[in-house]
């Protein structure tokens, strides 16, 4: 069969036979989210059969068996059985067999001449039990993964196969650019971390606190732009509070987790597609074998890990006709701490040792993590001075301050005021004239408004109208339902204090 690969695909492909070759048994792929995991895995199954090679395929989720049998499918190859339960397609006489590594860990292990490990960061003490097995050791083990950057992954495979970086395949179109906005900032200080990343429990009571959640939605309506979105929160009362929230704002939103049946996520994902939905609420069961048209990615799950990180945002790299770029929210300061996908690369497994953290090294890691924007919260790359969202260019500010001929050291940053450019802010002041004009807004209110948007009046600007656009119509949503849900509070507090 003769596939159609990308050449960073063949390229890896081809690598492969050359590990193998040089007598390597257990390579790792590294193929980013998006980058074509499952095509690869296919051409090396199809080379397997043409060898007349039997092939294990092994999945860590029982929801994948059926996501690999139908990605197979596609590909030409149907020669397939499942190992898992008593799944309709159980056939052991089939060539390639697709199994859980749960089945697996308390049956007989079949015969193999090659077993591919899908999501092989996901780490099982059974597969190193498994591989040190005599009658193993000389099998090839290769594994796939879009994060293979596991603790200790390096004791156990023995090669890695990079087929391309996220930001090699974003420069060849094969993967969406995206832009990152940061508007909240959890206080997470006094939350533990628990094996590599933050206590889920205390995280959860961070997370869930009333205007954090508020702000995950009014900040979808300001600057989501209607977009198809994967929404990830910290655990189920999280998730359904973030999507009791959209609903209340009026933007119809679905819920996932582990329990959620496949057939229903199925019908989630179509609903997403046609429109009926337009936020999908998640608690990281939507980081894997997930192939949505997804062109916005709520983050309100703060993490230290590389590997969920890359997985959450990979959701959204995807291409699509008529996309342009994926928009990321990170309202969990994510990207402030591990800095930007594209930037997030290791050369070589971890091997379990420990590393030195030298001073210059972790200076220099410091200064490559993306900023902030202080205008509109868009993370820029380090050393870009001038926001290409908004076109604000900060000015050095002078840490001492003249008040009433005394001098006063300052602590901390001065935040700009006005930070948007000249020309934006004229533009927003002309489209609430047009809203004002429109809804019989007294003589001043659009300044008013302008005045809550940029912190001063529009002294400098003309009094021209002019139509709003998406961004400033949402603003106005958003605001509106801040004011209902202030006015319902404080009704139900005066009822309350009067009974």
């Amino acid at each position: 069969m003769n596939f159609d690969l990308h050449p960073h695909q063949q390229q890896a492909i081809e690598a492969l036979r050359a590990s193998l070759r040089a007598g390597k048994r257990r390579p790792m792929i590294q193929a980013p989210t998006g980058a074509g995991k499952t095509v690869i895995a296919a051409a090396i199954v199809d080379g397997a059969l043409s060898k007349s090679k039997r092939v294990l395929f092994v999945v860590p989720f029982l929801s994948l068996i059926d996501q690999t049998l139908e990605a197979f499918a596609k590909q030409g190859i149907s020669s397939v059985g499942a190992i898992q339960g008593y799944h309709p397609a159980t056939d052991s006489l089939q060539p390639v067999q697709i199994a859980s590594i749960q089945t697996l860990m308390r049956r007989r292990l079949p015969s193999a001449d090659i077993v591919l490990v899908d999501e092989a960061h996901r780490w099982y003490d059974f597969y190193s039990t498994w591989m040190g097995m005599p009658e193993w050791r000389n099998t090839p083990f290769v594994g796939l993964s879009a994060s293979p950057w596991t603790k200790g992954l390096g004791k156990h495979y023995d090669d890695l196969i990079v087929a391309a970086t996220t930001s090699e395949l974003i420069t060849k179109g094969l993967l969406s650019p995206f832009r990152v906005y940061a508007p909240a900032h959890p206080d997470l200080s006094e939350v533990k971390t628990v094996a590599g990343d933050f206590h889920e429990g205390q995280l959860s009571d961070v997370m869930r606190q009333p205007t954090l959640v508020a702000g995950v939605v009014e900040t979808w309506l300001r600057l989501g732009e209607d977009r198809p979105t994967l929404c990830f929160a910290v655990d189920r009362a999280h998730a359904r509070r973030i999507a009791d929230e959209f609903e209340a704002a009026g933007v119809p939103a679905g819920y996932v987790d582990a329990k959620t049946p496949r057939d229903e996520r199925i019908r989630m994902g179509r609903r997403l597609a046609e429109g009926q939905i337009k936020v999908i609420v998640n608690i990281a069961t939507m980081t894997t074998g997930v192939d949505l048209d997804v062109r916005c990615i709520v983050l309100a799950r703060p993490t230290k890990s590389e590997i969920l990180f890359t997985q959450i945002v990979g959701r959204g790299l995807r291409t699509a006709p008529g996309k342009d770029d994926c928009l990321i929210l990170d309202h969990s300061d994510s990207t402030l701490r591990l800095g930007f996908v594209t930037d997030i690369h290791h050369a070589a497994l971890d091997d379990g040792k420990p590393r030195r953290a030298l001073g210059t090294v972790a200076k220099e890691q410091r200064a490559s993590l993306p900023k902030e924007c202080t205008a509109c919260s868009y993370l820029k790359p380090a050393g870009v001075h001038k926001c290409p969202a908004c076109g604000f260019a900060p000015e050095r500010q002078s840490l001492i301050e003249n008040r009433g001929g005394s001098l006063m050291q300052l602590n901390g940053k001065r935040k700009a005021v006005g930070a948007d450019s000249r020309e934006r802010r004229q533009e927003w002041y002309s489209m609430l004239l047009a809203i004002g004009n429109q809804r019989g807004w007294k003589t001043g209110a659009a300044a008013h408004r302008y005045r809550e948007r940029f912190g001063v009046w529009p002294r400098d600007l003309i009094e021209v109208a002019k139509a709003p656009d998406l961004e400033v119509r949402n603003w106005m949503k958003a605001r509106q339902i801040a004011f209902l849900k202030g006015k319902a509070k404080s009704e139900a507090g005066a009822g309350a204090h009067a009974a």
